[in-house]
């Protein structure tokens, strides 16, 4: 049995009476989840609205846990936070796909234990790791078509049974070998796989599946991947003799240049310190001259003064008490003292 409910049916009703309880809301230009929504409902369609699924449309939808099946495309759904569905434990279908999705944070699908289809098309995605599903430990069919995916990182031991990833920019060099490798080695069915290719680097459009190993035969791009990388740290880090040779130079023009400063500044000082040397050293010559031929002087007089043969005059006091004459002229004061004397 079938039972479809409008927006403002609030009967009660056992979810043991019918098999599936159908809610269609599509196309209303719904911005959130109506609040008066039946909460035994199993099958939810809210496509084709404006709902942006924020914190308030989370808390309503945590009320439908009898909720198997939900289609939220077509809607205006930009990024799926962390447990936007965390109470929906009986979830199976959930599609989300045709809306603006281009952010899906780790733990989006925590809870969804019994989820099995999972539709993600047609949305903005360019970044997706295979981690984000580990907790949907029932999921078979995957769809990742048309968003902006050029690489998916995926484990060996993630387990599907059809994956569509056809109208990505699939870009096949070594960050693809994982999914390659998964695609050829596990039961997983690649749907639609002639439209699931490489846009780079082959021109000609082949399968992912069928793209070249980058072990066995390296492509151009693998060699702009490996070897850009490498070109990019020489280029931060200098080679070490010419950071030597480099920072000697430097060196070398700076101590020449304080060198010269230092020079320029110090000249005037020296040049005065050594005039003011030379003229005292000029006095002290002029003295020391003087003093020698001075000295030769008295040296070369002494020497005449005795080499001369002219007799010594020499004069001696005669203690005579006479009128003896002399030969000197008399004086009479001379002549009263001396008479005294004797």
């Amino acid at each position: 049995y079938t039972m479809h409910l409008s927006e403002h049916s609030k009967w009660p009703l056992s979810s043991s009476s019918f098999q599936e309880v159908a809610c269609e809301e599509s196309g209303k230009d719904l911005f959130n989840i109506s609040f008066y929504l039946f909460q035994n409902v199993t099958k939810l369609s809210l496509k084709n609205n404006k709902i942006t699924l924020e914190d308030h449309d989370k808390e309503i939808l945590g009320r439908f846990i009898n909720l198997t099946e939900l289609h939220l495309n077509e809607n205006n759904i930009t990024v799926l936070n962390n447990n936007s569905f965390y109470n929906l434990k009986n979830l199976i279908t959930l599609d989300i796909s045709n809306n603006c999705i281009s952010t899906v944070h780790k733990a989006a699908f925590a809870g969804l234990n019994q989820l099995s289809v999972l539709n993600l098309s047609y949305n903005m995605i360019a970044q997706l790791d295979s981690e984000i599903f580990t907790s949907l430990k029932s999921l078979t069919v995957l769809n990742l078509q048309y968003n902006f995916l050029k690489y998916f990182h995926i484990k060996s031991s993630f387990k599907l049974v059809k994956i569509v990833l056809a109208g990505n920019p699939w870009i096949c060099s070594c960050d693809l070998l994982d999914l390659q490798i998964w695609l050829n080695t596990s039961s997983v069915i690649l749907e639609n796989e002639s439209n699931t290719t490489c846009t780079f680097p082959n021109k000609e459009k082949i399968s992912i599946k069928m793209a070249t190993d980058c072990k066995t035969e390296k492509t151009p791009l693998e060699n702009i991947e490996t070897s850009t990388p490498a070109v990019n740290l020489r280029s931060r880090l200098p080679l070490v003799g010419k950071s030597w040779t480099f920072l000697a130079g430097v060196l070398g023009f700076v101590l020449g240049t304080t060198l010269l400063i230092f020079t320029a500044v110090k000249c005037p000082a020296w040049y005065h310190y050594l005039m003011s040397y030379r003229h005292r050293r000029l006095e002290e010559n002029d003295s020391e001259r003087f003093e020698q031929e001075f000295s030769a002087d008295i040296s070369s007089s002494s020497v005449l003064g005795t080499s001369s043969e002219e007799p010594i005059v020499i004069f001696e006091k005669a203690h005579a008490c006479g009128d003896e004459e002399d030969g000197f002229i008399e004086d009479k004061y001379i002549d009263i003292y001396a008479n005294e004397e004797c």
